[in-house]
């Protein structure tokens, strides 16, 4: 493996286009990791099927991070010392649940409106309304509403994002914001991240650690890792929410700079 590196990556609005959700523009850099054996753990927000659609057409084999740190999918057999305490096995993989469980989720959004807050989940949305408010295939949308730790939703007549903040607190829960609003439990990208490294560390050694992100959903995230990298919103802007010492900000939207930073790191980390 090139260097013991390990490259942690959020998907929509990162790897993947914010208007096609494709990972062609990446494609270069795509390339290198397989050639350097590095493994690529997608870290998003999508539940588990929607990423094992995307770890199919990436030929992707390692594990992921589901619905914002929720769910830690680790494929049976690619640790030799992966840990049994806390894990179930369910369909080839060894599962670490971190989130609460979803309906627990969906009563506090039921909860929300009750305080006035005029809050839709993707589990109040059919899969017609899901493709016109993302942009998904019905496949996909269909894959969204799959939950099992997370739920999007939009609040539709604006709200005071503090106020918000306060009645989910009050509900003993949380949210975090990346392409929609998230209502979770005490979990957390960072914390799913923060794990699978322990169980590369026990693997491999020490590890050069490397995250990718363009939200605010992907700060712990990119907290948890040795380089954290953020590309560029559409109109070549970065989220003024991400503000982190030392972080790199790539030149260019979604998979262009995801691209252009892998491919430098790569070249830096694994020359020679």
């Amino acid at each position: 493996m090139c260097g013991k590196m390990v490259i942690f990556t959020d998907l929509d609005g990162t790897l993947l286009s914010y208007d096609d959700y494709s990972f062609g523009e990446a494609s270069e850099a795509l390339e290198l990791v397989k050639q350097g054996g590095i493994p690529l753990v997608i870290c998003s927000s999508k539940t588990r099927r929607e990423i094992e659609l995307y770890r199919e057409r990436l030929s992707n084999r390692d594990p992921f991070v589901s619905e914002n740190g929720g769910g830690i999918f680790i494929p049976e057999g690619y640790f030799t010392k992966s840990p049994e305490a806390g894990v179930r096995h369910d369909d080839g993989y060894r599962v670490i649940t971190v989130g609460k469980a979803y309906g627990e989720l969906r009563d506090g959004l039921a909860r929300l409106r009750e305080m006035g807050f005029r809050v839709k989940g993707f589990g109040d949305m059919s899969v017609e309304e899901i493709v016109a408010l993302t942009g998904l295939s019905p496949e996909e949308a269909e894959l969204s509403k799959e939950r099992d730790f997370d739920e999007p939703f939009v609040v539709e007549n604006g709200t005071d994002e503090d106020r918000l903040r306060s009645a989910i607190a009050s509900l003993g829960l949380n949210f975090t914001v990346g392409k929609y609003y998230h209502l979770l439990g005490d979990n957390d990208k960072g914390k799913a991240v923060r794990i699978l490294i322990g169980l590369y560390r026990r693997e491999l050694g020490e590890v050069r650690t490397v995250a990718l992100g363009d939200s605010p959903n992907d700060v712990p995230m990119l907290e948890s890792v040795d380089v954290a990298v953020i590309v560029q919103k559409p109109g070549g802007h970065y989220d003024h929410r991400i503000s982190l010492p030392g972080v790199i900000r790539a030149e260019g939207v979604g998979p262009v700079g995801w691209n252009r930073a892998v491919k430098e790191l790569i070249g830096k980390f694994c020359s020679g």
